[in-house]
């Protein structure tokens, strides 16, 4: 399973935001740094959102993007008001390796084919649902409720040949308390090939070694998301990655 370090931008910082709400943000310094910093851990991949975009669906923070894909040596995986194809193509033009498509995705699944076929193996899908118990998904930073399944949702992105499926359930997300598994394991087993990679709840090491232990469907997750335990020091990426993941 991939260690995915989380770097989210607002207002030109590293920040992390509690069950997406933006109103309760810790601010983690200078976004630049602190990518440099867990991309020295040997985790394999760099996770960065533009939350500013998420909610907006303007780009606020590409300039800054650039300057992380420009200072890691690890791919970087970026999302965050992803609504068009130029969107895309701009973030590949700055260094990104894949591209995250949230809202764009739900509104317009079609263009989610097309962009596939277009750029194989740099499109993914965001499913941020609201569960448990019910696991509707959300967009527009959250702040939308679209009558989406998550497990509807990803038989059809995988159909339409994404990379991955990056699951995040929102009550857990920022929280430390540990990660939707029942929720993990129905995406697992509604799907038969595309990569899933959780993010939400992780608050320890030990909440990765769970992750990393969930089976469904014959299949294992892909990844984990850690954001906050990260820039906490709760969770050392190193030790994690030694412990559960792969390096680069």
């Amino acid at each position: 399973m991939d260690i995915y370090p989380a770097v989210d931008l607002l207002d030109g910082r590293s920040v992390r935001l509690l069950r997406g709400d933006f109103s309760a943000v810790t601010d983690y310094g200078d976004p630049v740094e602190a990518a440099v910093a867990l991309a020295s851990t040997g985790a394999p991949w760099l996770h960065v959102v533009d939350l500013e975009a998420a909610r907006t669906g303007k780009p606020h923070q590409r300039g800054m993007v650039r300057r992380i894909c420009e200072a890691v040596d690890v791919p970087v995986q970026a999302g965050g008001g992803v609504r068009t194809r130029a969107d895309v193509d701009q973030l590949l033009s700055a260094g990104v390796a894949r591209v995250v498509l949230g809202t764009a995705a739900l509104e317009e699944p079609d263009m989610v084919r097309s962009l596939c076929d277009r750029h194989p193996g740099a499109v993914a899908v965001g499913l941020d649902h609201r569960g448990p118990p019910g696991r509707r998904l959300a967009s527009r930073g959250w702040e939308s409720d679209t009558g989406w399944d998550v497990c509807d949702a990803a038989v059809r992105f995988e159909d339409a040949g994404v990379a991955a499926l990056v699951v995040t359930s929102i009550p857990t997300d920022g929280t430390l308390e540990g990660p939707d598994l029942e929720g993990l394991a129905m995406v697992l087993e509604a799907t038969t090939r595309v990569s899933v990679i959780a993010s939400g709840g992780v608050g320890c090491i030990d909440h990765l070694e769970q992750l990393a232990s969930v089976r469904a469907g014959g299949r294992a997750l892909a990844g984990a998301i850690v954001g906050r335990a990260a820039h906490d020091g709760r969770v050392d990426v190193a030790e994690a990655v030694r412990r559960c993941g792969t390096s680069v």
